[in-house]
């Protein structure tokens, strides 16, 4: 034994044989208040036992022939590491024909010619005794065969279609098919119920072997390996069982109790098959050990109450199954203690204003006493809500400002007493650097100096440094530092760099730099300014499980300086090839320290950015894994809703690979009803985002909660959402159904809610269903498609808009729900009053006269009642647009034809039009319209019904110039009639005139157009009608061929001359005769034409 301490030396070397010391040991420590002992430690000395001597005849085979060479190493402790080579020591080389088992055998799937050699040798190394123990040599003869038949695969290792293989968890799960065929077959894995696990799974001895490392119970299944060459294929089953060893889910904990309290030790272990807990006390097995009243068992809890001194001890917690135990010591220490307060009295703590303050008052007492905090002599507690009451006694003070300073008293308090410490707080300011350093640039030669004024509290003791890149200024007499500045002379192309001032005091260090770069002496040319090149030899340091430091090597500036630095990650292991950002620092930096998460197989890169942009990244640097740990965070957008009415489907967002924080990873997922005291329900799930729930009541609200897990443990305890089960259609239809009609287009309509039981989901509002049934008349009796309107949430009433006047309408209410809508209230029927009417459909001016119009109409699209009459009003318009006289005229409602007599000729009206029910007048069509001013005036109705020909003769005759042509025309005539008299009584009697004679009637004949005489106007036949046009176009000219009085007509023409004495010679034209137009009345002029021939 070790002197003053617990530890056993064996030292076999000089003490006599291993063997003698074989067995298994186990350390009691034992004082007063009780014993605590070890775990068993099993000593074994190592054993490397020789190769039992056979005869090993040679072997003989033929061409493509499956061999296996036997190894079987003799069984040494632990057991050796089995190899193949010859007599030159010289490995035999392996390949997807040739290979070595896990057991040592040699396996050949077919031979060949070059297989044959004489020193076929399996050699076995034990390591911990350091010797090689050698088996016979073996001899194979290959012989050619004249064929060699192709076979398909059949399986050396293992035998049979079927076998089973247990592994513990944590170990490395090994499985191996090696099958033999010509062609050599090649050998594939599959897992039957599931997919390999990938980054744990890895394929040794060419696929002959799967191995998945770190095996978990969730790797238990079956494993199939498939042999396929060209003529067949064929498989073997392997049933993969993982058992485990014990492991710990809570340890038991040392207790400090004092008389009278109560406590209690929770051992609670895993493993499969699932441990048996025994409780131990000071060695002995509880049931034996001595009887204590205030100690009750109940399975993997020790329950003390109201115990007493008597009651310490050590207790050991013993977790066992067929496949390991663990062990644990917890000492149950009764103490009846004073509180002590343990910091050292009038402690003076110095604090920078704006940094935390920790003040300190550890302790110890039995019961644990309560701690409070005082500040001053009489002041008040300290609470939380400003200050940090740390469960050790530590006082903490987030941001420490100047009112902070003073005396604090830290009081510790249990039943058997009460201590007190005073300790004081002292609040310095800051120190700040006022004046920085500034970049510069300098020629060779030149002096140059960088500034550094420091602001620091008086009380403290300044101190400030120079550094030049981080190290030491160069002992050199060119740099001189005085008290705010630093000076370089005679400067040399190695005094360029970056220079830091460094201020420290007790308490705190400021710092700050600038860049020095240095040029050749004028001339120089043009500096070139670029990006920086990337950084360069990337290190990493101080890896820790969660930090690492990076530094780095900055590229050229390219003559701008670098303002940052920009650090990127790769995680090779879950996201390969994609870089993510990960920390940024100032361009005077060139290291950073990195926070990590676990599980990660991180690789970093940095850029450096200046005013130019950034850099290309820099080379990676070498990979860090980290260790794997639990999760630290539990699947976010957790929710529960069900997609039948007796389910629940919950659902989450599962975290990625960087966030699993270590392989295996499941979730654990739990609910129970929210409103009833039911235990929650668990299960543990793969790498999933959906569970789904069967069997539960319909719309229930359920509390959820979903935690990963993976190997290493559980993610923190989730917090609860709420979700429903699924919803299932309302089952009754809303009740008192009223309708309120507004007015002939808006009703409203009210109903009760259905109670919230009945809806069996969430309440997504109500459907109002409405149609137009048939009109309040009854005369157009006939089916509308139905309109419906959704009103959100509870509401229970709601508006019907754009609702056609005097119709009957029908409508129900129905309430939904995120399943649907439930069954419809009762059909509501109700009906819209009278309304205005819509326009009259058409108006149309047909049959114009000199003095009537006739107008024609449709009634109204949309009538919207019953018609009682139509209103039309007239008025009419002068040349200038002005409006006369408006005259109003009812229309009885049954007529669509009506004519207006007695109006003025050749005058434009417009028309107002409109139709009326009880409830008022609709809207009204207008429409204008001309009377004629002779039967020439009258259009087709397709040319307008009369509405432009009239007017515009009104207008030219009105014009000056027309006036004026027609004058002269009178004028020409008079003359020549003139000197027709003349002659005519002058020459006598002519042959015009005795046919004249010859033809009398008692009533002068009227003018022809071609003639050359003049008859007189009858008033009789003014109105006689026209059978070839007007006499004056419609477009105001007078033509040639068509005058009355044609010049052609008295001689100039073809068809007659004049005689010496002028008389007219020969027979008048054959043109067609015109009759005389009828009488053009019109409350304007007459044209200056039919003027003339009443003048004639």
């Amino acid at each position: 034994m070790k002197p003053d301490s617990g530890t056993l030396i064996i030292n076999i070397m000089s003490e006599g044989k291993a063997e003698t010391y074989e067995g298994v040991y186990q350390c009691t420590a034992r004082n007063e208040r009780g014993a605590a002992i070890s775990n068993n430690i099993v000593v074994r000395p190592s054993r490397s036992p020789l190769w039992t001597k056979e005869k090993l005849e040679p072997m003989t085979l033929q061409n493509g022939q499956p061999l296996v060479l036997p190894c079987r190493p003799p069984v040494g402790l632990p057991p050796p590491i089995i190899f193949w080579m010859d007599n030159s020591f010289q490995r035999l080389p392996q390949s997807e024909r040739v290979s070595q088992g896990l057991n040592g055998d040699l396996y050949f799937s077919n031979v060949l010619p070059e297989d044959t050699r004489e020193d076929y040798i399996c050699y076995a190394r034990f390591n911990h005794t350091q010797t090689i123990q050698q088996k016979q040599p073996i001899s194979v003869k290959v012989i050619s065969a004249k064929s060699n038949r192709e076979r398909p695969p059949t399986f050396l290792t293992p035998e049979g279609n079927a076998s089973n293989k247990e592994e513990l968890r944590g170990n490395v799960l090994s499985l191996e098919c090696i099958a033999e065929g010509l062609p050599t077959p090649v050998i594939y894995w599959i897992k039957e119920d599931g997919t390999l696990p990938i980054n744990r799974t890895f394929y040794r001895n060419f696929q002959k072997t799967l191995q998945i490392i770190q095996v978990s119970e969730a790797d238990s299944g079956n494993y199939q390996c498939i042999a396929k060459n060209a003529l067949g294929a064929i498989h073997h089953t392997i049933s993969v069982t993982v058992k485990a060893a014990p492991y710990w889910i809570m340890a038991p904990q040392n207790l400090v109790l004092s008389p009278g309290e109560d406590g209690a030790l929770i051992c609670r272990a895993n493993g499969n098959p699932k441990p048996t807990i025994s409780w131990l006390s000071n060695g002995v097995p509880i049931e034996i050990a001595s009887d204590d009243p205030s100690r009750k068992i109940d399975g993997d809890t020790i329950i003390f109450s109201n115990v007493q001194e008597r009651s310490s001890a050590v207790y050991q917690c013993n977790a066992s199954n067929e496949y390991g135990y663990l062990l644990a010591n917890a000492f149950v220490n009764v103490l009846a203690e004073p509180p002590r307060i343990l910091t050292s009295a009038n402690t003076h703590y110095q604090v920078i204003a704006n940094r935390p303050a920790l003040l300190d008052c550890a302790f110890f007492g039995s019961p644990l006493p309560t701690i409070e905090w005082f500040k001053g002599a009489k002041g008040s507690a300290l609470h939380e809500d400003t200050y940090v009451l740390h469960e050790n006694g530590t006082l903490g003070i987030p941001v420490a400002q100047k009112e902070s300073t003073g005396t604090y008293t830290c009081v510790a308090k249990n039943k058997l007493g009460i201590a007190k410490n005073e300790v004081n707080l002292e609040i310095k300011d800051p120190t700040r650097i006022i004046k920085q350093p500034e970049y510069a640039v300098v020629q060779r030669g030149s002096t140059v100096s960088f500034e550094c004024k420091v602001k620091h509290d008086h009380t403290l003791t300044l101190t400030v440094t120079w550094l030049k890149d981080d190290h030491e200024l160069p002992s050199d007499g060119r740099f001189t530092v005085d008290e705010d500045q630093l000076v370089v002379a005679d400067v040399g192309d190695n005094d360029g760099g970056t220079y830091t001032c460094v201020a420290n005091t007790t308490l705190d260090t400021v710092s700050a730099s600038a860049v020095l770069g240095v040029v050749a002496p004028t001339p120089t040319p043009a500096p070139i300014y670029d990006v920086p090149d990337p950084p360069f030899d990337l290190e990493l340091t101080d890896q820790l499980d969660k930090s690492v430091q990076l530094s780095w090597t900055p590229g050229d500036d390219n003559n701008s300086p670098i303002t940052k630095f920009i650090i990127e990650y790769e995680d090779a292991m879950h996201e390969a090839g994609l870089w993510h950002y990960q920390a940024d620092v100032p361009g005077t930096q060139t290291r950073a320290q990195l926070k990590l998460s676990p599980y990660v197989n991180y690789s970093f890169r940095v850029m450096a950015e200046n005013s130019l942009g950034r850099s290309s990244p820099s080379q990676p640097s070498e990979q860090y894994f980290t260790k794997a740990a639990e999760p630290d965070k539990n699947p976010m957008t957790v929710e529960g809703l069900g997609s039948e009415p007796d389910n629940l489907v919950i659902t989450w967002k599962p975290l990625n690979g960087f966030e699993s924080n270590g392989p295996g990873l499941q979730y654990k997922v739990s609910w129970r009803q929210k409103d009833g005291d039911d235990e929650w329900t668990s299960v543990v799930v793969a790498n999933v985002s959906k569970y789904i729930v069967s069997g539960t009541p319909t719309f229930v609200p359920y509390l959820i909660k979903v935690q990963a897990l993976n190997d290493m443990g559980f993610a923190p305890e989730p917090s609860a959402v709420m979700g429903h089960s699924g919803e299932d259609l309302p089952m009754v239809a809303p009740r008192n159904v009223q309708v309120n009609v507004l007015n002939g287009t808006l009703a409203e309509v009210h109903w009760d809610p259905v109670p919230l039981q009945s809806v069996r989901g969430h309440l997504q509002g109500y459907r109002i269903y409405y149609w137009k049934a048939q009109s309040s008349s009854k005369r157009n009796r006939r089916h509308m498609e139905k309109k419906i309107l959704i009103f959100q949430g509870s509401k229970t009433h709601g508006m019907l808009p754009g609702l056609e006047p005097f119709s009957h309408y029908l409508l129900n209410v129905r309430v939904v729900n995120g399943k649907g809508e439930g069954p419809a209230s009762p059909d509501k029927d109700f009906n819209t009053p009278e309304g205005v009417p819509s326009a009259p459909s058409a108006l149309k001016i047909v049959n114009p006269t000199l003095d009537s119009l006739t107008l024609e109409w449709d009634p109204p699209r949309h009538p919207n009642g019953i018609l009682t009459e139509y209103t039309l009003k007239y008025q009419p318009i002068n040349s200038t647009h002005e409006l006369g006289p408006l005259i109003d005229l009812k229309i009885p409602a049954n007529k669509t034809r009506w004519t207006l007599k007695n109006l003025n000729f050749s005058t434009r009206y417009k028309f107002y039009f409109y139709a009326q029910t009880s409830a008022g007048s609709g809207s009204q069509i207008t429409e204008e319209a001309v009377t004629t001013v002779d039967e020439a005036g009258i259009l087709p109705p397709d040319v307008g019904a009369g509405k432009a020909m009239a007017s515009r003769q009104v207008d030219i005759a009105t014009q000056g110039w027309f006036i004026g042509l027609m004058c002269a025309v009178a004028l020409l005539i008079l003359i020549l009639l003139i000197v027709c008299f003349i002659r005519r009584n002058k020459g006598g009697k002519y042959p015009v005139k005795e046919k004249e004679d010859a033809h009398a009637d008692p009533e002068i004949q009227p003018m022809k157009e071609d003639d050359g005489t003049f008859g007189e106007y009858s008033d009789a036949e003014d109105h006689k009608p026209l059978k070839k046009g007007s006499r004056t176009p419609s477009d105001r000219t007078v033509k040639k061929e068509d005058s009355d009085d044609s010049l052609v007509d008295y001689g100039e023409g073809v068809n007659g001359q004049f005689n010496e004495d002028g008389s007219f010679i020969g027979q008048y034209s054959g043109k067609k005769e015109k009759e005389p137009a009828e009488g053009n009345e019109s409350s304007e002029a007459p044209s200056p034409v039919n003027a003339m021939n009443s003048f004639v």
